[in-house]
């Protein structure tokens, strides 16, 4: 769905995130959430922006469980030792989406100033509250997502399909509890993938 090299609207919009970011207290590492819907384009969006990172040495796990998050887990083997006075020592992944397993790989220490920059859903839930020092939503309408995940996982096109009823409601449910485009520090209409609008930062 994206390219493999940004087009110069994407790679331009990409830069003033990556500017966004705020820099490191040492020994101390930077979070950095990006939110969405399914099939809003988080994970290619949480990928670019890393690359648009990479000119600083930053590495960046990336968490994604399937629906949700293991909210504790999450905290005690990433946010928090990456986090403000943590030993930033942590887990680089914890779900495998093609089996379900849970993982446990070894603790991989990140390098003082890293910058954690992980995509899923939810982020801006409660569980979530002080988690990211940037957090960032990429806003794409439910159309245009069930279009991409169709394109993506063989899923029906239409958001109004049945199948699709249990992932569409939860969404809405976190859309109107947890207003993620109001939480979010930075704002992204993501609609059109070469061209996406940064409506607020």
């Amino acid at each position: 769905m994206t390219a493999a090299v940004p087009s110069p609207e994407r790679a331009r919009l990409l830069a003033k995130v990556a500017a966004l970011v705020p820099p490191a207290r040492l020994p101390n590492c930077v979070r950095v959430g990006v939110d969405g819907v399914d099939g809003a384009g988080k994970t290619h969006f949480a990928d670019e922006l890393a690359v648009a990172l990479h000119r600083r040495g930053r590495h960046s796990p990336s968490g994604f469980w399937r629906d949700s998050f293991d909210y504790p887990r999450l905290w005690a083997e990433v946010l928090s030792p990456l986090g403000p006075g943590g030993n930033r020592r942590y887990r680089p992944a914890g779900h495998d989406l093609a089996t379900d397993e849970v993982l446990a790989p070894p603790l991989v220490t990140a390098p003082e100033g890293a910058v954690l920059v992980l995509d899923g859903i939810f982020l801006h839930r409660d569980e979530l509250a002080g988690a990211w020092e940037l957090s960032v939503f990429l806003d794409v309408g439910f159309a245009e997502t069930a279009r991409r995940m169709a394109h993506r996982d063989g899923s029906p096109p239409d958001p109004k399909h049945p199948e699709l009823a249990r992932y569409v409601l939860a969404q809405r449910r976190y859309l109107d509890r947890c207003r993620p485009r109001d939480r979010a520090d930075v704002l992204i209409d993501n609609t059109a993938l070469d061209a996406p609008v940064l409506l607020r930062s």
